[in-house]
Parts: structure tokens; sequence; C-alpha cells
């Protein structure tokens, strides 16, 4: 068993593609890793040696920023946007698409799910 960045590749993916599952690390990325570290991309997990898999990990170490720390980062980057007022700190405040998107119609990822119209509601006659 593999394990990188607190991540266990999975046994039966070829390298290349088993790395792209440590959150940080993209199809590019993982195919500059496998490069670096002269690994055949196209070997599986399983069949790698300890001293690949300890080159790879002392690569995307040195590299590249993984798992908490990017997250942790990307939530610092939010929250940064939020304190000082910006319009996409306000986007994300009021929890509503950041990127320019419509509202009126779609959205539904960011909105939830839909509330039912208020129906029915009388208002008191005039005298």
């Amino acid at each position: 068993m593999a394990r990188i960045a607190g991540v266990d590749l999975p046994k039966n993916k070829k390298i290349w593609m088993a790395l792209t599952s440590i959150y940080g690390i993209g199809r590019t990325a993982s195919k500059l890793t496998v490069n670096r570290a002269n690994v055949d991309p196209e070997v599986r997990v399983s069949q790698l040696s300890e001293d690949q898999i300890s080159a790879i990990r002392q690569i995307i170490e040195r590299d590249f920023k993984v798992e908490g720390d990017l997250k942790r980062q990307n939530t610092l980057n939010i929250k940064r946007l939020m304190d000082l007022g910006t319009y996409r700190g306000l986007r994300h405040r009021k929890s509503l698409p950041v990127r320019g998107q419509r509202t009126r119609t779609n959205s539904r990822t960011r909105k939830g799910p839909r509330k039912a119209p208020v129906v029915g509601k009388k208002m008191a006659p005039k005298k």
C-alpha cells in the first residue's frame, strides 16, 4: 500500500492516475512528478518499489502544497474576502454563485433545494 501525503493510493491504478487522488494534484502535476522521479507512468501502484515511492513522496512534499495545507489556504483566502467585504466575499457569505453565473434559474447547488413560495396569503380588506 503506497501512502503519500496522508492518502492511500489505489493499488490497481497506474501511478500517474493514482496520484490525482491526492487533493491538489491534477493530471499535469501528476505526470510532471512521475517524470521527475524517473518512474514509468504506466506502472501500477502495486508494482512500485519503496525507493520509487519515497522519490515521488519527496518531490510532492518539496514542490506542491497538498491536502490539509492547501485546504487551509483556500479557506483563509475565502475568509479574507469575506472580512474585507469584497463583492466576492459577500457572495460567499450569502452562499450564492461567486463567478458571475445567473441565479434566476440554475445555481441550485449553491442555493440548496427550492423553497416553496408563500401561497394564499390574503390581505386585510381596506375600509
